[in-house]
């Protein structure tokens, strides 16, 4: 495969100079960087939509909470530009928090809606918000045809699609599917906070989700008794079964299965699609 080395631009008016010499199809890949298989998966299926790739490179500090790891988030920032060159992306956007945000965190923000108080958004109040408002930002700064989102994060990409539908943005929001390790973990840059038992326990997490989904044409009871059963040797925090639009779980046809539970300190989420018969055992 050949190597780009794409234009890196750190501040508004140096991206705004680089997006306005772009004709054609433009994509974006928004991302906090310590970048990994699933991030690679973005970047492939952006490259291959649009003539022009944009990367974003930036931590956003308004989806973490007091107590969470906003210090502690991997940051691999040489190794992430290696992967953006491998990749072709043709301009990388990582600004300061101070550029981003020039006048301190905005006063005002995207505000989620019900969705967003449910799920990650009851565990973790404001992280919503963070995201939102930041993904529109980037939006409007990179102007894309279509932005690519993985489907791990699926209550984000749900609550994104529905930002853009409700803000009437011209661009199309597209979900990529979780990249999994081979024992089944899904691929995230917390992964690396993991000890080896910790990485092991976590497991337990998509163990729990192919259990449920081999439970749908048992009915939605089948399907939650069969996931918690494998959440062992992890603190949940919640399993959720939702209908795919994560409103309440239908009787019968395609729903979601949703999980997060915390391995030692850090915590992780995962998803799968599930499809429930019209009646038990049929």
């Amino acid at each position: 495969m050949s190597v780009r080395t794409p234009l890196l631009v750190t501040t508004v008016q140096e991206l705004t100079r680089a997006r306005d010499a772009m004709t054609g199809p433009v994509a974006v890949v928004m991302t906090m960087g310590a970048l990994h298989e699933g991030h690679v998966a973005l970047l492939r299926q952006a490259r291959a939509r649009g003539a022009h790739l944009i990367a974003t490179l930036f931590v956003n500090p308004l989806q973490f909470g007091p107590t969470e790891d906003f210090d502690r988030y991997p940051r691999t920032r040489e190794r992430d530009l290696e992967i953006f060159a491998r990749e072709q992306v043709d301009v990388v956007f990582a600004p300061t928090i101070e550029e981003l945000y020039p006048g301190g965190p905005p006063n005002v923000r995207v505000d989620p809606g019900p969705m967003g108080d449910t799920l990650e958004g009851a565990s973790r109040p404001g992280f919503f918000h963070g995201v939102l408002t930041v993904v529109l930002k980037l939006l409007h700064l990179t102007r894309p045809g279509a932005a690519f989102f993985g489907e791990k994060d699926y209550q984000q990409l749900a609550l994104i699609r529905a930002m853009v539908t409700d803000f009437d943005l011209d661009v199309e929001i597209v979900g990529v599917p979780t990249v999994r390790e081979p024992d089944g973990l899904a691929r995230s840059s917390r992964n690396a906070y993991l000890d080896p038992a910790q990485r092991q326990a976590a497991v337990a997490l998509s163990r729990a989700l192919y259990a449920g989904a081999a439970a749908g044409p048992y009915g939605a009871e089948a399907v939650r008794s069969a996931a918690r059963a494998e959440l062992t040797g992890v603190d949940l925090d919640y399993l959720a079964l939702t209908d795919p639009g994560l409103g309440p779980a239908p009787t019968h046809g395609a729903a979601r299965l949703l999980v997060a539970a915390r391995v030692g300190r850090t915590r992780l989420i995962d998803n799968a699609a599930v499809v429930l018969s019209a009646r038990p055992g049929a």
